[in-house]
């Protein structure tokens, strides 16, 4: 693949899915947002715009059945083949190591240019399907669990990963990670209880 000697051994085999149509949030869920829906802002770098962290995965679960009352709609958090294919540019991918670029500091904050801390969403350069933050400035919960060896029995028409585990695919690195972390095909997976500064949320709507 693309992603060289960089690429890890729960990252592969490298497979074809096929997604139905579906909606993808351009930015991670922002703490204006999340205040607006639950009444309460349990970030640790405060900023409007910055991206909501601190939330689990079952908070994150709250917060979208509480959007869908207010909204009527449907959102959930995207899969981890949703996540992937919409950070990989989608149909327009040029096949880029990160969401948007081969040069890292382009489209995300890391831990070499973050200065320790989120940034406002959308900052950084879009990728080719206009979506920003999707490597860098917080990892982003999927809705699948999470194994390691997943890919080699995976489904290619909608997968929706696992069906029990005692961990949750987060996506795309942080403010806090290095550039390898932060790599489109990059996986890794989390208990579904941690309110980390690392770890935000990106909405998903199905067609």
């Amino acid at each position: 693949s693309e992603q060289g000697s960089d690429a890890e051994d729960d990252e592969k085999p490298a497979h074809s899915v096929t997604l139905s149509s579906y909606y993808i949030g351009k930015t991670e869920v922002t703490q204006e947002l999340w205040q607006a829906v639950m009444g309460n802002n349990p970030s640790r770098f405060k900023g409007n715009r910055k991206p909501v962290e601190c939330v689990s995965w079952d908070d994150c679960q709250t917060f979208i059945s509480k959007l869908n009352s207010l909204t009527g709609k449907k959102f959930r958090l995207p899969t981890e083949a949703e996540w992937e294919f919409a950070a990989r540019g989608g149909i327009k991918s040029k096949g880029y190591k990160y969401s948007g670029s081969n040069t890292f500091d382009d489209v995300a904050w890391y831990a070499g240019n973050s200065g320790s801390t989120t940034h406002d969403v959308g900052t950084k350069s879009p990728n080719e399907l206009g979506l920003y933050d999707m490597s860098g400035n917080v990892w982003e919960w999927c809705n699948d669990w999470y194994k390691s060896q997943y890919y080699r029995n995976s489904p290619s028409n909608n997968p929706t990963g696992p069906s029990s585990g005692t961990c949750r695919v987060i996506r795309g690195g942080s403010w806090n990670d290095n550039a390898r972390y932060c790599r489109s095909s990059d996986r890794d997976g989390t208990t579904p209880d941690p309110r980390d500064s690392r770890l935000g949320l990106r909405l998903c709507l199905s067609e």
